[in-house]
């Protein structure tokens, strides 16, 4: 439960005041040799569940649809977000990446569902990765240290 509600926070803060910048994150990537910790057979089955699951909504290669994703539509939602790297995915741990897959939008955000039931854990984790693997090397450095602190205790 208390995932979900950070989930849910994160998301709505996401949604309304993420683009692609770095919001001031950028001195903290460092030059660091990159080392994206993906492995490449769970990036292919990532690849291959986006593509049949994920790519009509979150766009080929995950550059989204045409328009702004983060102007709510005519119900009150807001579209489905490219996934690389000029939007907020890059934002957000793995866990609350996964949750948002999980348990789909958050009520009143988007209407994205939910697909838990309907792909298992292992197919939602490769999605993950494939989506991480769309980050630039930049965004994937800041991506990998804020993961890291939000495995602090």
């Amino acid at each position: 439960m208390k995932l979900r509600l950070v989930a849910i926070v994160i998301a709505g803060l996401a949604v309304t005041a993420c683009d692609g910048g770095s919001s001031g994150l950028a001195d903290q990537a460092g030059d660091a040799p990159l080392d994206r910790h993906l492995d490449s057979a769970q990036m292919t089955r990532g690849q291959a569940v986006y593509s049949k699951h994920c790519m009509e909504c979150h766009g080929v290669g995950g550059k989204g649809q045409p328009g702004d994703w983060r102007i709510r539509d005519a119900d009150g939602h807001f579209p489905p977000p490219p996934l690389d790297d000029s939007a907020h995915a890059w934002h957000h741990p793995t866990a609350v990446l996964l949750e948002m897959i999980r348990e789909g939008s958050p009520q009143g955000q988007g209407k994205m569902p939910a697909w838990k039931g309907r792909l298992t854990e292992q197919e939602m984790q490769d999605v993950v990765a494939y989506i991480k693997s769309l980050w630039s090397d930049d965004r994937y450095k800041l991506w990998w240290k804020m993961e890291q602190q939000s495995l602090e205790p």
